[in-house]
């Protein structure tokens, strides 16, 4: 997957595009993969990197969503479990069954939760990841070695689905891309071309490498921009009400040793309302999520002090070993993109269903949802696209079509399992040279060789895009990826041929903004 090759696609394109994708997030890769998949030509444009914003900052949970189980959300939940069961059939390297326990310490809690978790079994049908049942005492302590035992009584175990979104998305792209997509990254949109009569006909972009001008015509133009969907829509018309109320989520990251054993932890009501979890996850522990309502939509978004009192309030909590600020390896913090009506509403009680909308101008914007139903979003919009732009009808093929990478036993690559089928070339190129196959950091996994697999094959620019993204360094250890930077611009300088200048540059704006990601 060449970036060169995909700008030539996008600046020497003869006909209009079928569709035109602005965003390049989960919902907007959705879209593109969705209809060059039905054999459509597709341009997809992201302002910045592939999932930068809100696609990668997740929970890393691919669920039904028991708390909408619990607000009565039955329709969202059967479908959630649907795509949920999809997603792992068709990219099994990345999705994986994980076991969760609700830990009980009021007498009512076993049943109440035990009976609502086998309706979320029920609701799941043959997409199931396994049975719910209740724990004892001693089976609960054994699944969870590191919880708080004072008052506990027992638990229920049930199964979701655990993801590394970012690295699922990369996926999608190319994916996308093997389907025909044309894709192409740091390329923002800067307008909304129309024609005489007012219809959306196409945009203006540019490439932020070269500062090209781009232009581009489709009949289909699709606003999948998710946080920033209200600028597209204003782009598109300036009195357009805003439909997006962001709510920001924080998320923890601690050593794996707070949390034992191989099961997550789900606390099904905490001080303000929101589920919150512990997951183990590439052998550290994510603990989170906060909800709160933002007034600006941000690539970087910066938790509150308060998120992180919350946090570490509950952690502690919950487990044996109270955690600090020190104990933090990394601290971060995503936006989600509600859709909601006054600002009475607290972004908690808004619903994650997606949202599809059609302009006057016939801009259509698809919104909302969540990463679990990216693909049902994606098929939603298609649907409407082709009858909007007057294209010759075709079956959605993505209920079952596989992902790249897709292998059914990657665990036989050890530390590659998230490559999948990529895992050999990526071994062979590790091999390649001698000090390729040698970590970044001393305390990060990653290797010299994934910087220059994400450069050559994943569209990777800079720093940010490799420790972020494609090896999830930045998430893992904020600390030791900002004093990785230095080694890791020297490798894509090599690779892009940039100057020594351009490779320092870089490793000083990223350490700035990992610095975001350490707490105090």
């Amino acid at each position: 997957m060449n970036r060169d090759a995909m700008l030539s696609r996008a600046e020497n394109a003869s006909e209009p595009w079928d569709f035109l994708v602005i965003g390049g997030g989960a919902t907007g890769v959705g879209v593109a993969l969705d209809a060059a998949s039905r054999g459509y030509s597709v341009l997809l444009l992201e302002g910045s990197d592939f999932g930068k914003g809100t696609s990668s900052r997740s929970t890393k949970l691919v669920h039904g969503g028991v708390r909408y189980l619990q607000q009565g959300n039955i329709p969202l939940v059967m479908e959630a479990l649907k795509e949920r069961g999809r997603l792992r059939r068709n990219a099994p390297h990345l999705v994986k069954d994980l076991a969760f326990v609700v830990p009980n310490y009021v007498w009512w809690e076993a049943p109440f939760y035990g009976i609502g978790m086998k309706v979320y079994d029920a609701l799941a049908g043959k997409y199931g990841f396994g049975h719910s049942r209740n724990l004892s005492l001693e089976e609960t302590v054994q699944a969870l070695p590191t919880i708080e035992t004072r008052g506990l009584r027992g638990g229920v175990l049930y199964h979701d689905g655990q993801f590394d979104d970012a690295r699922l998305l990369i996926d999608l792209v190319q994916t996308a891309a093997g389907q025909g997509a044309t894709l192409l990254n740091y390329a923002p949109v800067t307008k909304l071309v129309k024609d005489a009569d007012g219809f959306v006909t196409g945009v203006e972009a540019r490439d932020l490498e070269s500062d090209v001008a781009l232009r581009a015509t489709a009949r289909v133009v699709v606003n999948a921009t998710g946080v920033f969907t209200d600028d597209i829509r204003q782009m598109d018309d300036p009195e357009a009400r805003p439909m997006i109320r962001p709510s920001q989520g924080v998320h923890l990251v601690l050593p794996r040793p707070f949390l034992g054993g191989d099961s997550a932890i789900m606390v099904p009501h905490t001080d303000d309302g929101r589920v919150l979890f512990a997951i183990p996850w590439h052998g550290v522990v994510v603990v989170g999520t906060t909800d709160t309502p933002v007034d600006r939509a941000s690539l970087e978004p910066i938790p509150l002090q308060e998120e992180v009192d919350f946090l570490l309030t509950h952690a502690a909590r919950y487990l044996t070993r109270d955690p600090t600020p020190a104990d933090v390896l990394s601290c971060f913090a995503g936006l989600r993109p509600l859709v909601g009506g006054g600002s009475e509403e607290d972004t908690a009680s808004l619903s994650r269903d997606h949202t599809l909308q059609v302009s006057s101008s016939g801009l259509v914007t698809i919104t909302g949802g969540k990463w679990t139903t990216y693909r049902k979003m994606a098929e939603d919009t298609v649907d409407h696209g082709v009858v909007l732009g007057g294209l010759d009808p075709r079956e959605c093929i993505t209920r079952e079509l596989n992902i790249h990478g897709f292998h059914t036993h990657p665990e036989r690559f050890g530390a590659l399992e998230a490559y999948g089928s990529d895992a050999p070339a990526v071994e062979a190129l590790l091999a390649s040279e001698p000090d390729w196959a040698e970590p970044i950091h001393p305390r990060l996994r990653a290797r010299a060789g994934e910087v220059i697999w994400a450069v050559r094959e994943e569209m990777a620019r800079t720093v940010d895009d490799v420790l972020a993204r494609r090896t999830r360094s930045l998430l893992l250890d904020a600390r030791a990826s900002a004093e990785a930077a230095p080694t890791v611009a020297k490798l894509i300088a090599r690779e892009l041929g940039r100057s020594s200048g351009w490779a320092k540059a870089q490793a000083t704006e990223f350490q700035e903004l990992a610095a975001a990601y350490v707490l105090d």
